[in-house]
């Protein structure tokens, strides 16, 4: 009898095994980019330093040491106050030593506003690919650009690993002025309370609709709401989302033009009126009143967006009138209580 069960467990493992094998072959991209994700990360995590030793230490510059308490600061509102998830996060600091050290790349069709997306276990669909290796970063960028997409690579000021590994600060943060830095804290830590699977636009829109509501809220309360602090903040969140707005109307007309194409029209044709479309988008820019920047078109003089830059308003920025209408009818703009509805009406992941 034992013989005949050791022969059944042999087969069972030799089983398991075949399929683990056949999986690894089959997803082996995926396979390689997970463990250079993994040994990306592990390397920012071994190197990263207990912020008490910034603290304490005599040759830190006294305004980085400010930047660190408050985002200890941020963080323990954010749980207190905000009622956001309590990690291990945001206690130690990456030293970046003046690089950047991740690279996004973002595609989107090239007569149409549909994004590029990767499968991941757990997470689902995803309309971005990160990278802890810039030449890997660039490799897909023209990779795909040859394969005829529209194509966005940039450096996230942040990002969020779920509350899986343990998220450092990282040293450029700390460049950042207040309310940015607190928005940026908050939206983070959003994403390790509230991360809806196949839904990557919902909880980008979500997590930037509670880092701003949030960092309002937290200036407000640390500086009071005549400070400094909150009027920039303040001042600087009217200009984009006066800026942003702008863009997702750009989507809107690009959309509009997209739909008057067909397969059949020339393909030159076809990229002569849209590069018409977003150069009217991008200049009239210029019509918005903004309190930093009187011509935000010249950001455009080199190289015009594309469709996965307009993507990226979409990602961010298009349900924010849902959320603001959640929040101020149903929970009379009080964040806390709007974010305990959230989190039990989307379970984590």
């Amino acid at each position: 009898m034992a013989i005949k069960t050791r022969k059944i467990f042999k087969r069972i493992l030799l089983a398991l095994l075949i399929i683990v094998g056949v999986l690894i072959v089959v997803y082996w991209d995926l396979v390689i980019y997970g463990v250079r994700q993994a040994r990306g990360q592990m390397n920012i995590i071994y190197n990263a330093r207990p912020v008490e030793e910034f603290l304490h230490d005599p040759d830190f510059p006294d305004s980085l040491r400010r930047k660190l308490v408050l985002i200890n600061e941020v963080r323990r509102y954010a749980i207190d106050s905000l009622g956001l998830k309590d990690t291990r996060n945001y206690k130690t600091l990456y030293d970046q030593k003046g690089e950047e050290i991740m690279w996004v790349v973002t595609a989107s069709e090239p007569f149409r506003l549909k994004a590029k997306e990767w499968t991941f276990p757990v997470l689902g669909s995803v309309p971005y690919k990160g990278f802890f290796n810039k030449d890997l970063a660039v490799a897909l960028r023209d990779e795909l650009k040859k394969e005829g997409w529209d194509v966005s690579i940039r450096n996230p000021g942040g990002w969020s690993t779920l509350g899986w590994f343990t998220d450092p600060i990282l040293s450029k943060m700390l460049e950042r002025n207040e309310g940015d830095l607190a928005n940026l804290i908050i939206h983070e830590m959003s994403h390790a309370t509230i991360f809806v699977k196949d839904s990557i636009d919902f909880n980008e829109n979500l997590a930037t609709f509670i880092g701003d509501r949030g960092a309002e809220k937290f200036l407000i309360h640390k500086y009071g709401i005549h400070s400094a602090e909150y009027q920039t903040y303040l001042n600087e969140d009217t200009d984009y989302l006066k800026f942003s707005d702008h863009m997702l109307r750009g989507t809107e007309k690009l959309d509009s033009l997209y739909k008057t194409m067909s397969e059949n029209d020339p393909k030159e044709k076809k990229a002569e009126l849209k590069k018409e479309m977003i150069e009217k988008i991008v200049a009239s820019l210029d019509t918005l009143t903004l309190s930093e920047d009187n011509n935000p078109s010249e950001r455009y003089s080199k190289n015009l967006p594309n469709n996965a830059y307009f993507m990226n308003f979409r990602r961010y920025q298009a349900r924010q009138e849902i959320f603001w209408d959640e929040y101020r009818n149903q929970f009379r703009s009080n964040l806390k209580a709007y974010v305990e509805y959230l989190s039990e009406k989307y379970p984590f992941l």
